[in-house]
């Protein structure tokens, strides 16, 4: 009875290990995002920002169109830029969080 007891023990102590390695490598991959995400907005500001002085600033119609579509364009490829590294940061995570079950579900599935 105390071997089964023993066994159910380190089962439970194995599974909460691998519990707290996956979630400490999804809160790094989390912080990692909140991280281009943040940096992402304070670049996104700082060239509307810039584009609005640009816009305000010309002197023809042709000039004021000129800039904003500049700013369009650079704001567009920002995103999508910024959006496909987030999604590769998302996958990341995935990945990390799962490394730690691999093992125990190749060893639960041999037995």
């Amino acid at each position: 009875m105390f071997e089964n007891l023993d066994t159910l023990q380190k089962l439970g102590k194995d599974n909460l290990d691998l519990a707290l390695k996956s979630f400490g490598a999804a809160s790094k991959g989390i912080q990692a995002i909140a991280t281009e995400v943040a940096d992402y907005q304070k670049k996104s500001f700082e060239e509307g920002t810039a584009a609005l002085e640009k816009l305000l600033g010309a002197k023809t119609i042709d000039k004021a169109f000129e800039a904003q579509t500049e700013y369009y364009k650079t704001a567009y490829e920002g995103f999508v830029s910024k959006a496909t590294k987030i999604g590769e940061l998302y996958a990341d995570i995935a990945k990390e969080a799962y490394k730690p079950f691999e093992g125990a579900i190749a060893k639960a599935t041999k037995q």
